[in-house]
């Protein structure tokens, strides 16, 4: 019996296709280009089920309609071979196919299965934690990720994973921990510097971040497409803080909408960038309609209710009448998930597809009043707190174009708790304390929305 790089059994398989799965773990962890090894690594060895199942997860992540077509060939390959192969290698080709049946509930109660055998099989626990966070479970991806802690304390990626998990539960002391002993580990761990971020952007720690990812950046060469692009689009979500937006739109043109734009991460990344610039009062060009012909594609794509809504906003901002067609596809999907997934789609997505809709074609009172009961419950549809964040921020400028003065200053205030000195934040509230009759307060504001 051979054995990957963490130590867990493999079955059969020869030199290359051993180093192929090597990669994939080790790529897939560590969210490095050599993930893709896999593949002609079990084209090389069509019996070979490991290697196999782990190439169908890759097509997988397309995280597009296209994906579980992709991921066939490989399925099957596994399958025919699972009768010969370890229990946690049939585990993971059930999970393999579960997850292409759209059976994400399945699909996690078979990385759990995994991982209670196989506490090292971090490809496991990394593919769980992804399926909770698709479905808002942050205090289920800290479970798991503690749960391996005994095993793999000696795994930089581990820790990276419990300080993502820590930061999503709100629990950022722990995260900030975590996070740092990642980096002690491996300085160059990306979803460790991504986690610290984080916490770095919710504490308004906004100087420091901008300083650690300057620094980080030059590791992220040789990172795959999304996180490669991701967290430049945190660095330009800091510089938006502090009034610097030049320098964002040119993280948006550099780096944020350089790589894979047929790829969704990318995609989503470039559509919340764009926004939050047009928010800060950025002009944008052309960007809109140059993005939409990547996004045309997305027009019945509903794999994801997080990814869809922002497809939905970005072809919408372009003036596509794509964005009716999946709208269209979103009021469908509401009516037709499955039970597990029914009430993100029908009671937050769909609502919210309406009002991102209204948004984007400056019919403010009615995304005001689509947008705003979704905002309680947008934690069902996944994404991070920082992702999630541009949902009230449109819902905020809403509040601002429709008239409600009042509201609009009492959730700015309350952002400003956690962005004390943010530029766009401080002139919309000079603004308004103007219309309510507080000159003073309005003075205050003005001067902190002054960059020093």
């Amino acid at each position: 019996m051979r054995h990957d790089y963490l130590g867990n059994p493999v079955t059969g398989g020869g030199d290359a296709t051993l180093a192929g799965i090597d990669d994939f773990i080790g790529g897939f962890l560590g969210y490095e280009e050599r993930v893709l090894a896999i593949l002609p690594a079990a084209d090389a060895e069509p019996g070979h089920c490991l290697a196999n199942a782990y190439a169908g997860w890759v097509w997988m992540f397309l995280e597009s309609p296209d994906g579980p077509a992709r991921a066939a060939t490989y399925l099957a390959r596994a399958e025919a071979a699972a009768r010969g192969a370890t229990r946690r290698e049939q585990l993971t080709t059930a999970l393999l196919r579960a997850w292409s049946d759209g059976d994400v509930v399945a699909a996690t109660r078979r990385a759990g299965e995994i991982l209670a055998e196989a506490p090292r099989d971090l490809a496991a626990l990394k593919l769980h934690q992804y399926l909770d966070f698709n479905r808002g479970r942050c205090p289920e991806m800290l479970r798991v990720a503690l749960a391996s802690l005994p095993a793999a304390a000696d795994v930089p990626q581990l820790h990276g994973m419990l300080a993502f998990a820590f930061e999503q539960c709100h629990l950022l002391r722990d995260a900030e921990a975590a996070a740092r002993h990642a980096l002690a580990l491996l300085p160059r761990e990306p979803w460790a510097q991504h986690a610290l971020a984080h916490v770095m952007l919710t504490e308004g720690r906004i100087e420091e971040g901008i300083g650690f990812l300057e620094s980080a950046s030059a590791t992220w060469n040789g990172l795959t497409s999304f996180m490669y692009t991701h967290n430049w689009w945190h660095l330009a979500v800091f510089y938006l803080s502090e009034g610097r937006f030049d320098e964002a739109l040119g993280l948006y043109d550099r780096h944020v909408w350089a790589r894979d734009r047929e790829y969704s991460q990318d995609q989503v990344g470039a559509v919340s960038l764009l926004a939050r610039l047009e928010l800060a009062g950025q002009g944008v060009g052309n960007r809109w309609q140059e993005l939409a012909g990547y996004l045309r594609a997305r027009r019945a794509d509903t794999v994801e209710p997080f990814l869809s809504l922002q497809y939905l906003y970005g072809l919408a901002r372009a003036g596509c009448a794509e964005a009716d067609e999946l709208a269209a596809a979103i009021g469908a999907r509401a009516r037709s998930a499955p039970e597990p997934l029914r009430a993100a789609w029908a009671e937050v997505a769909w609502p919210a597809a309406r009002g991102l809709l209204a948004h984007a074609r400056a019919d403010y009172a009615t995304a005001r009043r689509e947008l705003g009961p979704t905002l309680a419950r947008m934690l069902e549809i996944g994404g991070s707190h920082a992702q999630r964040d541009l949902f009230q921020q449109l819902y905020l400028d809403s509040l601002i174009r429709s008239g409600a003065t009042i509201a609009a200053q009492q959730l700015l205030e309350e952002r400003r708790r956690y962005e004390p000195r943010g530029v766009a934040l401080n002139r919309a509230l000079a603004g308004l304390y103007a219309e309510l009759g507080l000159p003073d307060q309005a003075a205050a504001a003005a001067a902190r929305a002054r960059r020093p």
